[in-house]
């Protein structure tokens, strides 16, 4: 029996991920599909919000990752390369007994299949081990990653060097004019700068979160009560995670547009801009004996 405030395990998920994308018109990105499953498994939000050993995502996420590899592996859903999830004819026709033989199949696989495809499932490529791993994902820690390592750092920058860091993060993204203001009693406004979008500019307003908890909804709408009338939309940087919440707030029909960027899509940019974090390539040398064999 699975307490109540447990987090569902990997296996427990896969069903749930399938009744969703067919509710969803048969594809969803991945945030998307986490949020209806939370719907339609009547996950509460201190369930969904609870952190994963490696901190820099929900415990939920962490095993729907799971759940969509090994349903991937089966062929019942796949994903593109801008992380749209997809229903497959084979997961269309699939029964509740046969998705709770998933599991099974996959460890029958042989390990080139079942380790050596593509990482594109939404777990992190540097995550050590194959499918088995899943089985004890709960019993043991994940080994550390560069973004456990980097998060890590980030979290024991002094809150100045953190606002010092978003700025040059926009700066490098495209942002003008961003200031840092952090001024007391400012509705947790940290600054403020001007995206320019062709011939248009947008107001922007920031907040920075520099921990390793969870978001919540009466945050950004704090944020929120702050920004009204003095810009076009708002902006949250955390090394954290956003709660389900904290996800529909921001994006409430009728109130200011507010983005969430969280710390797993913080590493993900600080990669992308080369701020901090280098990707260095390995040089392979292959012996052709073939070739020698022929002189």
């Amino acid at each position: 029996m699975m307490k109540a405030d447990s987090v569902p395990p990997y296996h427990a998920l896969m069903w749930p991920t399938l009744i969703a994308l067919k509710q969803m018109g048969g594809s969803a990105s991945n945030e998307e599909l986490l949020g209806k499953v939370v719907e339609i498994e009547a996950i509460s939000e201190e369930t969904a919000s609870q952190l994963h050993s490696d901190q820099r995502q929900t415990k939920l996420n962490y095993n729907l990752a799971w759940a969509k590899t090994y349903l991937k592996k089966v062929g019942a859903i796949d994903n593109s390369v801008r992380g749209v999830w997809s229903l497959t004819d084979i997961g269309e026709r699939m029964t509740p007994a046969e998705v709770a033989a998933v599991p099974a199949r996959v460890r029958k696989m042989p390990s080139a299949r079942r380790d050596g495809e593509d990482r594109s499932d939404g777990l992190d490529a540097d995550d050590a081990g194959g499918l088995e791993e899943a089985l004890k994902a709960e019993r043991s820690p994940p080994e550390e990653t560069w973004k456990d390592r980097l998060l890590a750092s980030l979290r024991r920058l002094p809150p100045d060097a953190f606002e010092r860091l978003s700025q040059r993060v926009l700066r490098e993204a495209g942002f003008i004019r961003v200031e840092v203001t952090g001024r007391v009693g400012d509705g947790g406004i940290d600054g403020q700068g001007v995206l320019r979008v062709a011939l248009l500019s947008f107001q922007v307003l920031f907040q920075c979160k520099r921990y390793s908890g969870t978001v919540g909804a009466s945050a950004v709408r704090d944020f929120r009560g702050a920004m009204v009338g003095r810009c076009d939309k708002g902006l949250i940087i955390t090394t954290g995670t956003f709660s389900s919440d904290a996800k529909r707030e921001a994006t409430r029909d009728g109130a200011p547009a507010i983005d969430l960027i969280d710390g797993d899509q913080l590493c993900e940019l600080l990669r992308s801009l080369k701020l901090g974090v280098r990707t260095e390539l390995v040089e392979t040398i292959n012996v052709d004996l073939d070739w020698f064999s022929k002189l």
